[in-house]
C-alpha cells in the first residue's frame, strides 16, 4: 500500500471555502482511478497551499493517474505542478471501521 501526500500551490482567488466547493464537488471521480483505496481533500486554511493524502495499491497506480489528464487540470486550475511524495504505507489505524496494525 502506498501513501501519496501531494501538494500545490493556491492563487489568491482560490481560499478555504472555494476548495471546499471544488472538492466536493470531483470527490466521486476518484472512485474510478485504477488502484485508488482513498482521499483526504486538504486544504491550509489561510490558503495558499491545497492537495491530498491519497492511499494507492501500488505507487505504479499512483504514478499513472498523476501523469495523465489529473495533472493537466491541476495545472490550469491552480497554475503550477504538484509536489509529490511517496511512502509505504506500513500500519494503518481506522476508528471508522475499528481496525489498526499491520498492512
Amino acid at each position: 500500500m502506498i501513501t501519496a501526500i501531494v501538494l500545490y500551490d493556491l492563487p489568491p482567488s482560490i481560499g478555504l471555502e472555494e476548495c471546499r466547493a471544488h472538492f466536493t464537488k470531483i470527490a466521486p471521480d476518484f472512485l474510478k482511478a485504477k488502484g485508488f483505496v482513498r482521499k483526504q481533500f486538504i486544504c491550509r486554511k489561510e490558503g495558499g497551499v491545497a492537495g491530498g493524502v491519497y492511499m494507492w495499491e501500488t505507487q505504479a497506480d499512483a504514478e499513472a493517474f498523476y501523469s495523465g489528464p489529473w495533472r493537466d487540470g491541476i495545472r490550469a486550475r491552480y497554475g503550477n505542478d504538484p509536489k509529490i511524495q511517496y511512502f509505504e504505507t506500513v500500519a494503518l489505524t481506522d476508528k471508522a471501521t475499528g481496525k489498526a496494525g499491520a498492512i
